[in-house]
């Protein structure tokens, strides 16, 4: 059993999903969430606030992996910086745990868990909550993050059941 820690960063709100993957990529909720870090002061305290959940979430749940979801372009280059901003501060508090790190592309995960890289939230949502068997539609940021943690889970599996290098599965979307 493999314990995986999905997150899919915002500058708002930052999801995180944690799923335990068997090695056939069959996988069980563990956590989500999402950190709501909208109402600080000030974006430094914004950054500060998602490096300090994800590592309090990581001291309590001790994830063997992570998976992240890769920053795609924005029309507006302030969001994209900010954006990166917050994955870089969720990179660092998970990289401070010296733990592995998976990068998907948005599409990517989309396809692994929808089965369309044209999903849209909704979809997302839905099909986390029937493959984790969740009483209750998560939170979409959250939702998010358990989408990229079952998408590696799913590759993992997949590479091992095929005996492939890990750099060969990757779509380059």
């Amino acid at each position: 059993m493999t314990r995986i820690l999905g997150i899919d960063p915002g500058s708002l709100r930052t999801g995180v999903g944690i799923v335990d993957a068997e090695s056939g990529g069959r996988t069980r909720h563990v956590f989500h969430t999402a950190l709501a870090v909208g109402d600080a002061d000030n974006f430094p305290l914004r950054l500060k606030r998602i490096f300090d959940g994800l590592t309090a979430i990581v001291e309590a749940h001790r994830p063997d992996e992570v998976a992240i979801e890769r920053v795609f372009l924005a029309r507006n280059p302030d969001s994209a910086l900010k954006l990166g901003q917050a994955r870089g501060a969720a990179l660092c508090a998970v990289l401070a745990r010296t733990l592995p790190v998976h990068e998907y592309a948005p599409m990517e995960i989309k396809r692994a868990v929808v089965g369309s890289g044209a999903a849209d939230k909704a979809q997302v949502q839905h099909m986390v909550k029937m493959l984790l068997g969740l009483d209750a539609t998560p939170q979409a940021d959250a939702a998010d993050a358990l989408a990229v943690a079952i998408a590696h889970a799913h590759v993992r599996s997949s590479v091992v059941r095929l005996g492939i290098a890990r750099s060969a599965w990757r779509t380059r979307r």
